[in-house]
């Protein structure tokens, strides 16, 4: 899939699913730390739409940004 337009697509878990067309995605990437150069896992969570409220709890996804739904709604799952 070609990314044509600047916006964002991030890979995440969806670790919550109990809002009304919406889901809550954890992102994770690693991060060095900059003393002692191991990896650290690092993580955000991101609320994304879901107009027919088809992910589930556990399901990977990707999301792509969006103009905002919301006040903290920027982001829609693609697949």
């Amino acid at each position: 899939m070609e990314n044509k337009t600047n916006k964002k697509i991030l890979s995440g878990v969806i670790v919550s699913d109990k809002m009304d067309k919406t889901v809550v995605v954890l992102v994770t990437r690693l991060v060095k730390h900059p003393k002692y150069k191991k990896y650290i896992k690092s993580g955000k969570k991101y609320k994304a739409h879901d107009e027919a409220n088809k992910y589930k709890i556990g399901e990977k996804v990707r999301i792509m940004e969006t103009k905002p739904m919301s006040k903290d709604k920027n982001f829609i799952v693609i697949e």
